[in-house]
């Protein structure tokens, strides 16, 4: 089956798409996008998370099928050009990247949160992260990225200070 996508913007086609294919394939297989990681396939670590029409989904989880014409955005749309995200550049600040298999995930799910909730308490970090297995950072770090994000993004001027 032939698949059309937005992807980051950009009108995508893939031709031979098979109808067990995931979404998490089509992207980094096909289309040539290998930040979203391929870890579980069962949609438990979140290692693979993109959005879909604006919402965070396990790419692992979604048929490609399902993505006729519809917009994604992977954790490489998050970038203007060459110039990261704030919070990409947190991750990297902080010290939150370590192996970074987790980090596409992570970086994913902490936009969605800061663009949600621009202040968000402790609490609502750890539960917006929730979804996300990291095995090598413990987990402080990426907070501190989060809160890095959260900061610059509340107060952008004083944030190049």
């Amino acid at each position: 089956m032939r698949v059309n996508v937005t992807v980051n913007g950009e009108p995508r086609q893939a031709d031979d798409v098979w109808e067990g294919e995931s979404l998490l394939f089509l992207l980094r297989e096909r289309l040539g996008l290998p930040g979203s990681k391929n870890a579980c396939e069962q949609g438990e670590c979140g290692s693979c998370t993109v959005y879909l029409d604006n919402t965070p989904v396990c790419s692992c989880l979604v048929a490609a099928g399902q993505v006729q014409d519809r917009e994604v955005r992977t954790v490489e749309g998050l970038a203007d050009g060459d110039r990261l995200d704030p919070v990409q550049e947190a991750f990297v600040e902080a010290g939150a990247v370590q192996c970074g298999f987790c980090t596409p995930g992570l970086v994913v799910a902490a936009h969605d949160l800061l663009d949600r909730v621009p202040r968000p308490s402790d609490p609502e970090i750890r539960e917006a992260l929730a979804g996300n297995l990291c095995r090598c950072t413990g987990y402080e770090k990426i907070l501190d990225a989060v809160r890095l994000a959260a900061t610059r993004k509340a107060d952008p001027e004083g944030a190049t200070r």
